[in-house]
């Protein structure tokens, strides 16, 4: 190797398996090397690749961060460089691979930067001078790498994300942490990445990558989250530069939305989003897709595997969209029963997390599932309840509001959210401790025109007033015309209710004889 890198005045590599087998020769420039393809990683997290890199340096220098890059993105057994002299022998050599003890984690600190080199060198003036047995060493690094995962599997955790932020805004970024944790998904750790724009193929830059990977390693996670959509492209070519799942923001709402849709109309819903999200993403995962069809009814030109998958899809997504424009006749049937009824329609509405599904438990005495979590609520619940001077009306609570709501989530939910359509009043929730209310409150109201909803009275409801100072209430109040509210305390219903009466604009009054088990005007 050395005499031929002398020679042709390049550097010359190997890819050598453990039994000593050439995988690969490679040849590069007078400073680096290109590495090929060389496949999917070996089965397990703590496991490497299998192949180690023996190539030369012209001028004997150190190891190269590109030769570092490679064995951390590429989970390379080990990365040796050998000195090529002008007399065409080996001259000094330099061997580096993992440290299983800087990888060990102590402690929670989601942002704990990796501390010291985490890699093993090795060096020696001379090639035959290398003390080192790699037989034995790459044994017990898969055993301590191994031990590290089990340790995590033994503890029943779920699945481990690390959560990387591309965005500058830190309150958009907060805000995908949230969605992470209402996924159910341990946050492993958090990486951030402010630059101008984001790296056109992997989304983050060649050196983000390597901490990435090694963090992954270093938490054990095996799955990166992005606050900001990826294009199919970028995602596959971080997968492959990683070894990572990627997973990007609209991505993470879709698995929200199908955790908790409980109805047959709102799984099917979710999964006609979820198919439309998935489309443009099928891709030759392997070798196996790009073969054709054959046999007796699949001989000539024939489709590959993939055209066939996505053919699937499409035929599954137009009789998902059949189902759905049938919701949407079956609701506006119902719609307009409770027309003739003549009973006022009051749709909550709002950010997601603002108290909706809470508000409508303590105006109605149900007990509708309400947590501290995003989107806690995805199918609509309707009750009926009694106003002192409108007599009976329907109160509805709906799905969540959230800035840059995916398109395919507002398609797709569109049967759903014709229900708003048909409002007489639309309540609209808002936190009143969040610091970000008034641009909450600001998507919200982009969405409303978007479906063009904009014309429906409208009542603000400031909710979790309980958790401000009475001066800042008061001046939420005043800027947005709005009542202040505790749902969970049950505090100043009394003024929402003759509010929301007011806005209805009737005072049609209601008999004794009519009242119901859900009394509105017992509310403080």
């Amino acid at each position: 190797m050395c005499e031929l890198a002398r020679e042709l005045g390049r550097q010359v590599g190997v890819l050598l398996s453990r039994e000593g087998v050439v995988r690969d020769v490679v040849v590069g420039d007078a400073s680096s090397l290109m590495l090929p393809d060389i496949g999917r990683l070996r089965g397990g997290q703590g496991r490497f690749r299998g192949l180690r890199l023996v190539h030369t340096h012209l001028r004997g220098e150190p190891l190269s961060l590109d030769d570092l890059n490679d064995l951390a993105l590429l989970r390379l057994d080990m990365v040796a460089m050998v000195e090529a002299r002008e007399d065409g022998l080996p001259g000094r050599a330099e061997v580096a691979y993992l440290d299983p003890a800087a990888l060990a984690v102590d402690g929670d600190d989601l942002e704990a930067e990796l501390t010291g080199d985490p890699f093993e060198r090795i060096t020696a003036r001379s090639v035959g001078e290398l003390d080192l047995d790699f037989q034995a060493t790459i044994q017990a690094l898969e055993q301590e790498f191994t031990r590290i995962v089990d340790r995590a599997a033994h503890a029943g955790e779920a699945e481990r994300a690390l959560v990387v932020g591309t965005s500058s805004d830190d309150d958009h970024f907060n805000e995908t942490l949230d969605l992470v944790r209402s996924a159910d998904v341990v946050i492993a750790g958090v990486k951030r990445q402010r630059r101008r724009r984001v790296h056109p193929r992997t989304v983050v830059g060649s050196g983000k990558l390597q901490e990435l990977v090694l963090d992954a390693m270093r938490r054990r996670a095996t799955v990166a989250i992005f606050d900001i959509d990826l294009k199919p492209a970028q995602a596959r070519a971080f997968e492959d530069a990683t070894g990572l799942k990627a997973i990007d923001r609209t991505q993470l709402i879709l698995d929200i939305f199908a955790q908790r849709a409980r109805s047959g109309d709102g799984k099917l819903q979710v999964e006609l989003a979820q198919l439309r999200y998935s489309l443009p993403r099928l891709t030759e995962k392997d070798a196996g897709l790009s073969r054709l069809t054959g046999g007796i009814g699949g001989r000539g030109p024939g489709e590959t595997v993939l055209e066939i998958g996505r053919r699937r899809i499409r035929d599954r997504i137009r009789k998902l969209e059949k189902s759905v424009e049938r919701l949407s006749r079956q609701r506006d049937v119902r719609r307009r029963q409770r027309r003739r009824q003549g009973l006022p329609v009051l749709s909550i509405i709002g950010y997601t997390n603002a108290g909706k599904s809470t508000l409508l438990n303590a105006l109605t005495s149900s007990e509708v599932a309400a947590e501290d979590k995003l989107f806690m609520t995805l199918d609509p619940t309707s009750r009926r309840l009694r106003f002192p001077r409108e007599g009976e009306v329907i109160i509805t609570d709906t799905v969540g509001f959230i800035s840059d709501l995916p398109q395919d989530l507002v398609e797709a939910f569109r049967a759903t959210l014709e229900e708003l359509a048909d409002a007489d009043l639309l309540l609209h929730v808002a936190d009143a401790s969040d610091a970000r209310i008034h641009e909450k409150s600001e998507s919200v109201e982009r969405l409303l025109e978007k479906l063009e909803l904009t014309k429906i009275p409208t009542l603000r409801v400031l909710n979790k007033a309980d958790r401000v100072s009475p001066e800042l209430v008061e001046a939420l109040e005043s800027r947005y015309d709005g009542i202040a509210i505790s749902a969970t305390k049950r505090h100043g219903l009394r003024r929402l209710i003759q509010a929301a009466e007011d806005r209805l604009g009737r005072n049609r009054p209601w008999a004794s004889s009519e009242l119901s088990t859900h009394r509105a005007d017992t509310a403080p």
